[in-house]
């Protein structure tokens, strides 16, 4: 069935190309969900349309941090209840977001046949994308594996404390040692100066330069700005609450830079081909 499933996501809109980027982090608490929705708005602020995909399946919160009404999620997708179109949820400026569940162990363990039903899903999609932002889940399970790649781009958030630098080597020694990814975006985050933010990428790249075979490139230096703090209480993105902010000048360069990022002119560049991973390589991974 799986392979069914792959063959016709293949066929599907061949001339529809998706920059698909991760966010990840390894450690939870660096700030990895703001930098996504504050990316993602700002994105769509230049023009792009964007769709954020809440990964962190059990334990959801983009749609917290927004102040937005959810009905349905993810899992009344699986259980065929409804498609993805009717659970999207718009954010600001247009972007959309399909959320996940919150307190639900099971979306973390999703079978092969759940998988193929979600890629079906996306592959049924009638909202048009440029850009799909991957949140993922804290750690590195198989699902934050998983999710990072398959994306054409991982954002790897850090921040200044010993524990953020060592959960990022850990998920970028497995993503580079057992599936042969090369290349990770560094996000240093909630860093008190632009010295700070360099020292923080010295540090992260002293080890990997000695351990690894990798390029990593620091595309962000993102302040630690009180009014991230405000803007969560209000439920609101940075970018929109305090857009002169320091943290949201920084995340808007991010934004711009990403823009530039170039798309793929094959099968990855593909939203059913990011999705076809998913499910294929968990299917294996499960098969084994």
């Amino acid at each position: 069935m799986i392979e069914d499933q792959a063959s016709s996501l293949r066929r599907m809109n061949q001339s529809r190309l998706i920059k698909v980027i991760a966010v990840t982090g390894g450690k939870g608490g660096v700030g990895k969900t703001n930098v996504t929705l504050n990316t993602a708005i700002s994105l769509a602020q230049q023009g792009k349309r964007v769709m954020v995909l809440d990964a962190d399946l059990g334990l959801a919160n983009v749609d917290v941090l927004l102040g937005l009404r959810v009905e349905k999620n993810l899992s009344h997708v699986l259980s065929g209840e409804c498609t993805l179109d009717e659970v999207l949820v718009e954010g600001p400026y247009g972007i959309k977001i399909a959320p996940a569940t919150s307190g639900t162990q099971s979306m973390t363990e999703l079978t092969p046949t759940e998988h193929a039903g979600l890629i079906r899903a996306f592959s049924e999609l009638q909202s048009q994308i440029d850009i799909l932002i991957v949140d993922t889940a804290a750690g590195i399970s198989d699902m934050v594996l998983s999710f990072s790649k398959a994306s054409q781009d991982i954002l790897m958030v850090v921040c200044d404390e010993p524990t953020s630098l060592t959960d990022a080597y850990a998920l970028i020694k497995i993503l580079n040692k057992n599936h042969g990814i090369f290349r990770f975006k560094i996000v240093a985050n909630m860093v008190r100066s632009m010295r700070e933010g360099d020292e923080l990428f010295s540090k992260l790249t002293k080890v990997t330069n000695r351990f690894l075979d990798v390029a990593l490139e620091l595309v962000a230096v993102i302040p630690f700005d009180e009014n991230v703090r405000k803007s969560v209480r209000k439920q609101k993105a940075i970018v929109d609450a305090y857009p002169t902010s320091p943290a949201a000048m920084a995340i808007r360069r991010l934004a711009k830079k990403a823009i530039e990022w170039p798309i793929p002119n094959q099968p990855g560049g593909h939203l059913e081909f990011f999705l076809e991973q998913l499910v294929t390589k968990k299917a294996v991974g499960d098969n084994r």
